[in-house]
């Protein structure tokens, strides 16, 4: 089912308004990262002066490096880290214009409903965001504990968590929060792994600026799949 769901959505990248929303969504995507990735860089710089070493960049003086090429690379090498509280943020932004783009093309026959209050989706998405920074600042401690499988923690955390706020957002759109937060329960292992699959891909370079928008449309073929199963 989550394998049907991603490439029903990969299949879609050639709609006219799907693609738009895509190229929107990337260019988001591209300037909250830099946006990130220069706040990042500011605060090393304040804790560790005005150069230091990095693994496989070498010396970065941290201003001007910032506006060169090193800065560049640099970004690329970070966003494998920052790219998920992008992925966070850019729900709130373009997840129910994806939803209805998908709804549209593949479930013509629901009925229409009202856009989600803006100002609902982004409260969500801070708060959303808010746990994913904690539980990735906590678990700085099982990184460096179990260096050999951080990678494999960083992915099985934000997997949950990205999983989970990708599916409720996606959910409460056609059945409010509550019946929401109970279907996200009942399904909490297909979440998980559709969540874990799309953390995956946020840890590579250039290709993690498409995730968001093709996890929002995957997570909504999701939704669907998971509530026609339900008992009515």
């Amino acid at each position: 089912m989550i394998f049907a769901a991603f490439f029903k959505a990969l299949g879609q990248a050639g709609d006219p308004r799907f693609r738009k929303v895509l190229m929107l969504g990337v260019g988001l995507s591209f300037v909250l990262l830099v946006a990130i990735t220069a706040g990042f860089l500011l605060f090393i710089q304040w804790i560790t002066g005005d150069t230091t070493e990095v693994w496989l960049i070498g010396e970065v003086r941290w201003l001007d490096d910032l506006l060169g090429w090193t800065g560049f690379f640099l970004m690329l090498f970070l966003s494998i880290v920052l790219m998920v509280p992008v992925a966070s943020a850019i729900t709130s932004m373009f997840l129910d214009e994806v939803a209805q783009a998908v709804e549209d093309r593949h479930y013509p026959e629901l009925p229409n409903i009202p856009r989600m209050p803006l100002g609902d989706a982004i409260k969500d998405t801070v708060n959303f965001l808010g746990i994913i920074i904690a539980a990735n600042t906590l678990a700085l401690i099982a990184y460096a504990v179990f260096w050999p499988l951080a990678l494999f923690i960083f992915w099985a955390l934000n997997g949950y968590l990205l999983g989970m706020e990708y599916f409720q957002l996606a959910a409460m759109r056609r059945i409010g929060r509550v019946e929401a937060r109970k279907l996200r329960k009942q399904k909490r292992l297909t979440i998980w792994t559709a969540g874990t699959l799309m953390a995956i891909p946020l840890s590579v370079p250039i290709v993690n600026l498409l995730i968001p928008i093709f996890g929002a449309a995957t997570f909504t073929h999701i939704f669907h799949a998971v509530n026609s199963r339900r008992p009515v």
